[in-house]
């Protein structure tokens, strides 16, 4: 009889944007990961802060990582990159397989400069000032080449570019993707971005101004899919790659939040942050009705600004979506073959195997 995959998502962080969360049920969430599991295979898809303590205490080593899946660059997504490759080598052998780091490419030109802006402000590096993923990883790496030489030389260590190889998506030319003047082209088909013996990787461009690409991405194996969202507004792209979906991970604001933290501001700055908001991101409402436009099974909402609203803010729009609906806490498990996804229930990691066999 042939063994299951099992295939699950551990949600490692739950909680978006770029700051430690402060005030009632702070540090309850950290930042944004995801693992995807497949048999003894881990995909792990953003790098937020705090990911590889996660990881462990999820029980995935390193070692076990197929590829990083960055949805998109900003800081929130990917800020502990650098410490999965660098605190990650201690834990491998010589005989590892490489670990791929899949994620957007160079932009190739800034983004327009907000409109509340007098004077439009000064790019932060000129030089280098939009770089992607290749480019970010070897930067990293670099700004810790004291550290790196020390153990190569002295203890005689290996270094974490024998072990991780970053690369860049390359989009389809056919798509009519441009960084600005068309950023997630509407009508596009999902593409292909990675394979291997156990899950195909897909993904879409989504609109996440003013970041671009911004990238959502689903993973579909013999026993059942989940697509998970990045960071993204409502957008019909995302809908298309989620088709009939086992479970898809969406991102959700709450933007009566946002009018608390900035609506009583009388600055550029303070307008300027609810238009980023409002126009970049989704309300638990809207993530519902995408889940029900794709056809999804379940939908879990994650990457949760704030990180410490309580859970009934959340769970309060739960009772119109007609699937498995879930707030996930950070480690938890949610299984997602097709025979379970459709009332597919949370588990966390300290009953793993119990929660793997459902």
């Amino acid at each position: 009889m042939k063994t299951s995959l099992n295939p699950h998502v551990v949600t490692l962080g739950t909680a978006g944007g770029p700051r430690w969360w402060t005030g009632e049920n702070a540090g309850r969430r950290t930042g944004i990961a995801t693992a995807v599991v497949v048999g003894d295979a881990v995909y792990l898809v953003d790098a937020g802060s705090g990911v590889g303590r996660q990881l462990m205490k999820a029980g995935l080593p390193i070692s076990s990582l197929r590829g990083i899946f960055l949805t998109h660059l900003h800081s929130d997504h990917t800020i502990d990159l650098a410490s999965l490759a660098i605190f990650g080598m201690f834990t491998l052998k010589q005989d590892q397989h490489t670990i791929r780091i899949v994620g957007p490419g160079n932009r190739g030109e800034l983004p327009p400069a907000s409109l509340r802006a007098a004077t439009p402000p000064s790019p932060v590096f000129p030089e280098l000032p939009t770089p992607g993923t290749r480019e970010m990883f070897h930067h990293l790496m670099q700004a810790y080449g004291t550290d790196l030489n020390d153990r190569v030389i002295d203890a005689l260590r290996p270094s974490p570019l024998d072990y991780f190889a970053a690369e860049d998506i390359a989009i389809p030319a056919s798509s009519g993707y441009h960084p600005n003047g068309n950023p997630t082209p509407a009508g596009m088909e999902p593409f292909e971005i990675y394979r291997d013996e156990l899950v195909t990787i897909t993904a879409t461009l989504v609109e996440h101004p003013p970041i671009a690409p911004a990238f959502a991405f689903r993973f579909d194996t013999e026993e059942g899919s989940v697509t998970i969202s990045g960071d993204t507004a409502p957008c019909d792209n995302l809908v298309r790659l989620a088709r009939g979906t086992d479970l898809l991970l969406h991102e959700a604001i709450d933007f009566d939040w946002v009018q608390r933290a900035y609506g009583s501001i009388d600055t550029d700055e303070a307008r300027a942050s609810i238009d980023h908001h409002r126009r970049s991101h989704t309300s638990p409402q809207d993530a519902i009705r995408i889940a029900r436009q794709a056809g999804a099974a379940s939908l879990a909402l994650h990457h949760l600004v704030p990180g410490t609203t309580p859970d009934s803010v959340w769970r309060a729009h739960g009772a119109s979506f007609e699937g498995g609906f879930h707030i996930p806490d950070d480690l938890d498990i949610i299984p997602f073959s097709s025979r379970s996804a459709g009332g597919a229930s949370v588990a966390t990691t300290d009953n793993l195997e119990m929660a793997v066999a459902r």
